[in-house]
């Protein structure tokens, strides 16, 4: 059951990195300590945490206390899952790990902080790896003047407390972003289910964001209303949530967001971050709502498991469809056997590709936002 007493709106606004987020190795502003302090958690609290596996706040503290043992940020290794001995250390510097994490700040165009993340890194280093992954995913034919990304290096006021936690996870558990053999990694800390159940399954980015906000705006913005957002399997509605305080920038000229939370509630989340989501399945309210027709559909990290990603895709018969997803073959998210984008490349042949970025990924995993338009010639 979800806290009751924790009110988001209040929280952002009050909130500061300084203050409200855990710090590595610190004896009083721990991950436990902080989650409770934010949250309203009693210090007994026993509640159980799930998703790939179990946990309680204190069985995750001692997780986080014990560092590299029982091979807990074993990240980079082989197919058959030993550390791998190709590179200096199997375990990142805590340079690489800060050149990820900035991968994604406000401030920066995501085109040109790979390319910086690539100029930074030393020959057969991980971060050497790592980019040189990332930048192959990366994958942009949008049309230019459609500004889909951000596409200036300029200071941006942008709260997302979610990003700042998973910075805090980055440091703790030695991580610098997914290389290749990340599709072989079976295991996840105990960190992942609490963060999932606070915050949602993957950080929306302040370019994430922005790509959305875009595409959500009307052709004739004097004449016309915002298109409406769809987030369907929205689970705790941070997405929502950050997508309606987004930050408009100073003439910009971008109309504030109509974001539509909608979920059945088969998943249990312990905070929700927005009070007016639509209980109901996501193919009946798309039926119900002119096949979503005229607005954006947005799938959060959607399940691989029953069907549902398919289910969506085919109701939808919009333009526009967002997915945040896995981008490797690991069947986390989406389908099973196959990554989204060769899903849609395959069986929705009407929609095609036109951005690719990556998210940041929790250590394990490796997420991506994609976007899927509609052809001009398949309306």
């Amino acid at each position: 059951m979800a806290l009751k007493s924790f009110n988001p709106q209040d929280y952002l606004e009050a909130y500061t990195p300084e203050t409200h987020v855990p710090i590595p190795d610190s004896p009083t502003q721990t991950f436990t300590s902080t989650i409770h302090g934010t949250f309203n958690i009693p210090e007994n609290d026993t509640y159980t945490y799930r998703a790939q596996g179990e946990t309680t706040l204190p069985l995750t503290q001692k997780a986080i206390s014990g560092k590299r043992t029982h091979g807990l940020h074993n990240w980079y290794h082989t197919p058959t899952g030993t550390p791998t001995t190709t590179l200096p250390s199997p375990h990142p510097l805590p340079a690489e790990i800060t050149a990820y994490t900035t991968l994604f700040s406000a401030s920066l165009s995501p085109q040109k902080a790979l390319n910086a993340f690539s100029a930074s890194s030393k020959p057969s280093s991980l971060q050497s790896h790592v980019s040189s992954y990332l930048a192959s995913r990366f994958h942009n034919t949008s049309n230019p003047s459609t500004g889909l990304l951000p596409s200036s290096k300029n200071p941006r006021p942008h709260k997302n407390p979610y990003y700042d936690f998973w910075i805090y996870a980055c440091h703790e558990l030695e991580w610098c972003g997914p290389w290749p053999d990340t599709v072989y990694t079976k295991h996840a800390h105990h960190m992942l289910p609490v963060l999932y159940h606070h915050f949602g399954c993957v950080v929306p980015t302040y370019a994430a964001l922005h790509v959305l906000a875009k595409l959500a705006q009307p052709a004739r913005p004097s004449k016309e209303t915002v298109k409406p957002i769809f987030d369907v399997g929205s689970g705790n509605g941070y997405w929502t949530f950050m997508l309606r305080n987004f930050p408009m920038q100073a003439g910009s000229g971008m109309k504030a967001l109509d974001v539509r939370a909608v979920d059945d509630g088969t998943s249990e989340y312990r905070v929700m971050w927005v009070q007016d989501t639509i209980k109901v399945d996501g193919a009946r309210y798309l039926k119900e709502n002119d096949a979503g027709k005229g607005g954006v559909l947005l799938l959060v990290y959607p399940q691989a498991t029953g069907g549902f990603t398919e289910k969506m895709l085919r109701a939808f018969q919009g333009d526009t469809v967002v997915v945040a997803s896995t981008q490797n073959g690991n069947g986390f998210t989406g389908f099973r056997d196959v990554v989204v984008d060769q899903w849609v490349e395959k069986n929705l042949k009407e929609f095609e590709l036109t951005l690719r970025m990556p998210l940041p990924s929790f250590p394990g995993k490796d997420e991506a936002l994609f976007v899927f338009q509609r052809r001009r010639n398949a309306a």
